[in-house]
């Protein structure tokens, strides 16, 4: 069977058959070839040439882009060839100018690795010496000195270049030729980790320049819907866009599962998962299945060759030994297994081949990541099939009611926020160390706000001017002070078994690392054992299970000030600065939808300036005029809306917090008020302000098709509440949305069609 056959043997299957909520498939596209006026090198033609490339005009508008001087952004599909877009010109630069230097950059160390394969090639066939040579955490001591004196290309992470700048002498010669800096994957960085890494590129830029260089920036990314933004935020300065993707794809079949559909208890996701992989192997497709976590991966992998008797199904998940993990990459691209089930571990550009057939636990909150994921299939030109197998969180469960919306939705916007005080005074810091600061922060790198946090860093005792400028005076390292990924100067580390697993602000450590939580990592789960709030250290040890805890908290807010409001049809919208204090109450042990136990906490509260949208909805009376529950109609309203927001904005719920009240003091109404979770904001709130009207109409459309009375996980109950989802009401939820709307008359009867 190929790939075009598997939704109808989906369709025919009696467990699957009456839980498939739509079928579609996508049609394929013929290949687009452009031409180089002047053609490259004769030692890269004659690469491309024995390898049988032609390049596509995306590749060619790339390196057009690229010999003019302009910086890129290349945002095209899954196995595009965006990477040959940039290999081609830095080496077209070496082979005009061999002292020129590129880094390359990758968000992951198997992809910097798997790439380095790529260079390798084309410095064996040319004869170029580039000495390309990834250069990261694991690069043993002794290599270093010769990487940075003779490497012309080297690939490394953000996470090691936030470490080497600092000893940026020792790099001068390399810094002083960098011609390139190519940012792969740049969707990755995106909210507070894309604010530091925004930051790091500056600090780098400017060291360039302190040696004589201005490098040029190629970005390449998934499919964004504000790319020229993105970018622009990303480099500092703006980029060329490059989104007309020339090359080929094959049919691409579209299944949308939904196990609460159909007759009889709703069976588990992992148990619908294994039902459609065990149909995809029957049929002889070679399928790549993407889980949440390593214990269903493991679950999935179990029963499925239990069911249907291939031995040649693997799981793949990040814990594994690099030498692992490259072996089961090559038996997947050669073909010697018949599915791998792994973790997110596999949704970057590792190249594994061309596979038939892509199953999905659960959406992943992104049209990006969904379409990463698939594109992992019919990586060419042929056909391919992609499963999405629904949760039942409401994000899932809007698409399985929708799905023409699910197959029309255009990429979303990918939000980066450099004005962030905390993550800008971090960064300061380590500019100051590597090179003395000017007194203004320089705002032509550092933004506006660099003057400012330069003055305050100043009054601290952090910096202190000299005869060249403000120098850093800090005791210990300021890199250790400006942990990358992290929201605030306040940071909690996690260990298991003596190794630091990740760092984590406040808030999240209370949210998910506190006394008893259950941790997911990467995939893998853990168990706090230990957490010391003095010393800020929080210890794990591996916890294989399908449990997972859930805080409950209170949240308080205050409005400090308004930066921008206007009038909607009922109710003002409103977007500024607020203050947040969340107590953390106490945590509920659950399997599923099961609660096993509730544990009281016993963490001080934790108070933190943001920025937040909020709504006023006068009239909330009229709720109690239906018998409604107006604290229940604002609440389920305000998850609606969070929940939305992915639709929209690209990001995580859990980055997002809410609030709602029958009356605010600092409004004078009834309000419902959603704050992004980090200290300053990270910028979600306000590209939510602006696209407000989109999330409430999405919202009202996700409970108006949900088929529940009452509320439910599917539409206004949210995973995240800190209030156990109490209390709410879905009719009077609906109502208000409705009045935001302008739509007066709605009530909750029988579910509707949006």
């Amino acid at each position: 069977m190929t790939a075009a056959g598997l939704p109808a043997a989906l369709a025919g299957d009696a467990f699957l058959g009456e839980r498939i909520a739509h079928i579609s498939t996508i049609r394929g596209r013929e290949p687009q070839y452009g031409t180089l006026d002047p053609p490259l090198p004769e030692p890269l033609e004659a690469y491309c040439a024995a390898r049988g490339i032609r390049l596509f005009t995306h590749q060619c508008a790339a390196i057009d882009a690229v010999r003019r001087g302009a910086d890129v952004i290349l945002t095209t599909g899954t196995a595009s060839g965006k990477s040959l877009a940039f290999l081609l010109p830095i080496f077209e630069r070496l082979l005009c100018d061999p002292g020129a230097t590129a880094l390359c950059l990758y968000p992951a160390k198997a992809l910097a690795h798997d790439q380095l394969r790529a260079f390798a090639g084309l410095e064996g066939y040319t004869g170029c010496r580039a000495g390309a040579a990834v250069y990261d955490g694991d690069t043993p001591a002794h290599r270093r000195p010769r990487i940075r004196a003779e490497s012309k290309i080297i690939l490394s992470n953000p996470y090691e270049l936030h470490q080497v700048l600092g000893w940026h002498a020792q790099w001068r010669p390399f810094l002083a030729r960098l011609r390139t800096v190519v940012i792969d994957e740049a969707h990755q960085y995106r909210g507070v980790f894309g604010a530091h890494v925004a930051l790091l590129l500056r600090r780098l830029m400017r060291l360039a320049q302190h040696y004589g260089a201005r490098p040029q920036c190629i970005l390449s990314t998934a499919t964004l819907g504000n790319p020229a933004e993105f970018g622009f935020r990303l480099i500092g300065r703006q980029p060329y866009v490059i989104d007309s993707d020339g090359s080929p794809a094959g049919d691409r079949h579209l299944v949308l599962v939904n196990p609460a559909a159909g007759s009889g208890p709703m069976p588990s996701l992992s148990r619908t998962v294994r039902r459609v992989l065990q149909a995809s192997v029957g049929a002889g497709l070679q399928t790549l299945c993407f889980t949440p976590s390593r214990s269903m991966a493991e679950a999935v992998v179990r029963h499925a060759r239990d069911g249907c008797g291939a031995q040649e199904i693997a799981a793949y998940r990040a814990g594994y030994l690099p030498a692992e993990r490259r072996v089961l990459e090559q038996k997947l691209k050669e073909g010697e297994l018949t599915a791998v089930v792994s973790t997110n571990a596999l949704e970057l550009g590792i190249d594994i081949g061309s596979l038939d057939a892509v199953v999905m636990a659960g959406y992943q909150g992104s049209m990006m990541a969904f379409r990463q994921q698939a594109g992992r299939a019919g990586r060419r030109r042929e056909a391919s099939a992609a499963v999405l197998v629904a949760s039942d969180n409401a994000l899932d469960q809007y698409y399985m009611q929708h799905p023409e919306a699910f197959s029309s939705r255009p990429p979303e916007h990918a939000v980066l926020d450099t004005g962030n005080p905390y993550i800008l005074a971090g960064h300061l810091l380590c500019a100051a160390a590597e090179l003395p600061l000017s007194p203004d922060g320089e705002p032509a790198l550092f933004g506006p706000g660099a003057a400012d946090a330069a003055g305050a860093l100043t009054a601290a005792g952090l910096l202190a001017p000299s005869r060249k400028g403000l120098i850093y005076t800090g005791r210990g390292r300021a890199v250790d002070a400006c942990p990358l990924g992290a929201g605030s100067g306040e940071q909690y580390r996690v260990s298991c078994g003596g190794q630091l697993l990740e760092t984590l602000d406040r808030t999240q450590a209370y949210r998910e690392a506190h006394p008893g939580a259950i941790l997911l990592h990467q995939g893998e789960t853990y168990r706090v054992t230990r957490f010391d709030g003095e010393a800020r250290a929080i210890t794990v040890q591996p916890y294989p299970t399908d449990c997972h805890t859930r805080v409950l908290k209170s949240v308080g807010v205050a409005i400090d000030r308004t930066i921008d409001r206007r009038r909607l049809p009922e109710g003002t919208l409103s977007f500024g600065e607020v203050t947040i204090t969340e107590t953390f109450r106490e945590y509920q042990l659950r399997h599923f939808d099961t609660l096993l136990e509730s544990v009281l906490l016993a963490l001080p509260p934790v108070t933190f300036p943001t920025r937040a949208f909020w709504v006023t909805v006068p009239g909330a009376e009229r709720l109690e005029a239906h018998s409604c529950d107006a604290a229940g109609g604002l609440h389920g309203a305000e998850h609606a809306l969070i929940g939305m927001m992915p639709v929209h904005v690209l990001c995580d719920r859990r980055d997002i917090g809410g609030f709602s009240s029958v009356w605010h003091p600092d409004t004078g109404a009834p309000t419902i008020l959603v704050y992004d979770g980090y200290e300053g904001g990270i910028g979600l709130a306000e590209k939510a302000y602006a696209r407000f009207e989109a999330i409430a109409a999405t919202a009202r459309s996700l409970i108006r098709a949900c088929a529940c009375r009452e509320g439910c996980p599917s539409c206004i109950h949210s995973p995240q509440c800190g209030n156990d989802n109490r209390p709410l009401d879905k009719a009077a939820a609906l109502m208000v949305l409705g009045w935001l709307a302008g739509d007066r008359a709605i009530t909750l009867s029988e579910p509707q069609e949006a």
